[in-house]
C-alpha cells in the first residue's frame, strides 16, 4: 500500500513537469527559436527608477527564417547586473506560451544596471531534450569489479539491464531504489567492491536535433537596445526578518552587490570574522551530504576556521568522505557522497555506500545537528523518475527525523548552473532547472531552508559546475545564518 502510494505520488510529479515543457518536432532547423532575429522591448521606459520598481521587458520570439514563433518552451535566462558595483540578479520570466515572454526585473541596488537576455536553447531543443531524457538511463554506464578472495571479475552495471542474463539486483526493499550488474560467473553478488562510470557512445537525439547543442547555438545573446538603466534610492527600504526554517522559496530568492549576496525574505550577518563562524559551529554536529559541490562547503570551512583537522579516515585516493572536527571547541562537521548514480573519472568503492534517506535514519539529531543535502548533477543523464524517487525517500527520511528531533536543522542546497561546453544531452542546465522545480515542490511544505544555489549561481554568471570560492562561501553564510 505505501509503495504504492509513493509510486502514486512520483507519477504525478512527473505528469506535472511533462505539461510544463513543449512537445514539439520540427524537421528544418530554419524553423526554430532564433536569439538573433528576436526582439526585446521595455514596457516602462524611463529616465530613472526608484530601488525596488520592477524594469519590465517584453520578448517576442522569431524563428530563423524570420517568421514570429506561436508557442512558448524556450530555456531563456535572464539577469540584470553592473559589473562596476559587482552586482546582479536573476530576472523572473513568464511565458505566455505563444512565442511571447515577459521578464521582470526587480531594481535592486541604486546606480547603474545592464541587462542580459539568453536564449539557452530554443523550445524545440528543450523537447529533444526531455524526450531523449525518457528514453533510456545507458547514457552512463557502470563496470563493477568483484572480489573473491584471490579472484577478480568485472560486469557491467546499471539502473536498467537486459533481463535475459542472470542479474545481480541491489535493492533498498522500503525505498524501492534498484541499481544491477550483470552476474560474473563464479563470483558471488555481495563480492562488488567498487564502480567505475564511464560514457556510453548513445544517443536519442537525431543528427537535426544534435546542431540545436553545437556551442555556437547555446546561450546566444538576444540583442536588444536596453542600455544602462538609472536606479536612484527614492525610498527608504524596510528590514526584513531573521532566516527561519519553513520559509517560502521566492524567485528571485535575492541578489548580489558588492559581491555579496542579499536575500530578499531575510536579514544575514556576514560571518566575516573567525570568532562569529567559531561562535556559530560551536558545539555543532554538521552532516553535508551529496555530490562534490557539497564537498566544497566542507573545504570551504577548512580554509576559512584553521582549527579544524580532517581526520584520517584512510581513504588516500578515494573521495567518498571527509570529516573535520575542532576537539577544543567541539565542532564536527562531516561530507559524504550520496548513493547511485555517481559519476566521476575514477572508480570508487562501494564498502562506504548508502542512499542519503539511510544516512539521514541513522542520526539521532537534536538542536546542536544539522544536516544539509544536495542533488542533482549526477542525475541529470538519467530518467527523471530515479531523481525524484531518491527525493521523495529523502523527503520521507526528513519527515522521520523531525518527528523523533523537532530541533535538528535541516537545509537544501539547490542544484547550481554548470558550463555550457559540455554533452547537453547528458548534463544541460535544462535537466538541472527541471530538478529543481521537482526538488522545491517536493519539500514545499516541510519545516526546511533552502538554499537556492541556481538563482544565486546565476546572479553571479559564474557557469560552472563547481562554483568560485566567493559564491561557495556566500552559499555558506545563508547556512550559517539558519543555524544561528
Amino acid at each position: 500500500m505505501e509503495i504504492a502510494k509513493r509510486n502514486q505520488e512520483i507519477e504525478e510529479i512527473l505528469a506535472k513537469l511533462d505539461q510544463l515543457m513543449p512537445h514539439v518536432t520540427f524537421s528544418d532547423i530554419s524553423t526554430t527559436t532564433s536569439a538573433k532575429n528576436s526582439r526585446a522591448t521595455v514596457l516602462n521606459p524611463k529616465d530613472s527608477y526608484c530601488v525596488g520598481e520592477d524594469l519590465v521587458v517584453q520578448l517576442d520570439l522569431y524563428d530563423r527564417s524570420g517568421n514570429r514563433k506561436k508557442y512558448g518552451g524556450d530555456f531563456l535566462r535572464a539577469r540584470i547586473y553592473s559589473s562596476s558595483l559587482k552586482a546582479g540578479a536573476s530576472g523572473n520570466i513568464k511565458d505566455f506560451g505563444n512565442g511571447t515572454y515577459l521578464v521582470n526585473f526587480s531594481l535592486f541596488w541604486e546606480g547603474n544596471a545592464r541587462v542580459s537576455l539568453l536564449l539557452i536553447h530554443p523550445s524545440e531543443g528543450v523537447s529533444a531534450l526531455w524526450a531523449a531524457r525518457k528514453k533510456g538511463s545507458d547514457k552512463i554506464a557502470f563496470m563493477g569489479k568483484f572480489l573473491n578472495g584471490t579472484s577478480e571479475a568485472t560486469a557491467e552495471c546499471g539502473f536498467h539491464l537486459s533481463r535475459n542474463a542472470e542479474l545481480c539486483e541491489y535493492l533498498d526493499e522500503r525505498d524501492q531504489e534498484a541499481f544491477f550488474c550483470l552476474k560474473p560467473k563464479h563470483v558471488p553478488c555481495d563480492a562488488i567492491v567498487r564502480l567505475r562510470p564511464y560514457n556510453n557512445p548513445i544517443s536519442y537525439l537525431s543528427v537535426l536535433e544534435k546542431s540545436l547543442f553545437e556551442r555556437s547555438n547555446l546561450g546566444v545573446e538576444i540583442p536588444h537596445v536596453i542600455g544602462e538603466i538609472h536606479v536612484a534610492q527614492c525610498n527608504p527600504t524596510k528590514a526584513s526578518q531573521k532566516c527561519q526554517f519553513g520559509m517560502s522559496f521566492p524567485f528571485p530568492s535575492g541578489f548580489v552587490w558588492q559581491n555579496q549576496w542579499h536575500p530578499l525574505f531575510c536579514n544575514v550577518s556576514p560571518f566575516n570574522t573567525l570568532e562569529q563562524i567559531e561562535t556559530c559551529l560551536k558545539g555543532k554536529l554538521v552532516y553535508f551530504m551529496g555530490d562534490s559541490t557539497m564537498r566544497q562547503w566542507l573545504e570551504n570551512f577548512k580554509m576559512k576556521v584553521p582549527s579544524l583537522a580532517y581526520l584520517d579516515l584512510h581513504l588516500t585516493g578515494r573521495i567518498l568522505k571527509f570529516i573535520a572536527v575542532d576537539n577544543v571547541k567541539n565542532i564536527q562537521i562531516q561530507w559524504k557522497k550520496h548513493g547511485h548514480p555517481y559519476i566521476g573519472f575514477t572508480e570508487y568503492t562501494l564498502k562506504d555506500f548508502s542512499y542519503v534517506s539511510r544516512d539521514i535514519d541513522s542520526i539521532a539529531g537534536d538542536k546542536d545537528t544539522a544536516i544539509v543535502f544536495t542533488l542533482g548533477q549526477h542525475f541529470r543523464p538519467f530518467p527523471m523518475e530515479i531523481f525524484i524517487r531518491r527525493v521523495v525517500n529523502v523527503r520521507r527520511a526528513i519527515q522521520r527525523l523531525l518527528l523523533r528531533s523537532p530541533g535538528t536543522r535541516v537545509l537544501i542546497k539547490g542544484e547550481n548552473t554548470r558550463d555550457l561546453d559540455i554533452d547537453q544531452e547528458r548534463f544541460s542546465n535544462f535537466h538541472g532547472y527541471a530538478q529543481n522545480l521537482a526538488m522545491k515542490y517536493i519539500f514545499r511544505d516541510l519545516d526546511v531552508a533552502f538554499v537556492d544555489a541556481w538563482d544565486m549561481t546565476v546572479a553571479y554568471a559564474t557557469n560552472n559546475v563547481h562554483p568560485p570560492d566567493n559564491v561557495v562561501w556566500n552559499e555558506i553564510i545563508m547556512f550559517l545564518n539558519y543555524i544561528c
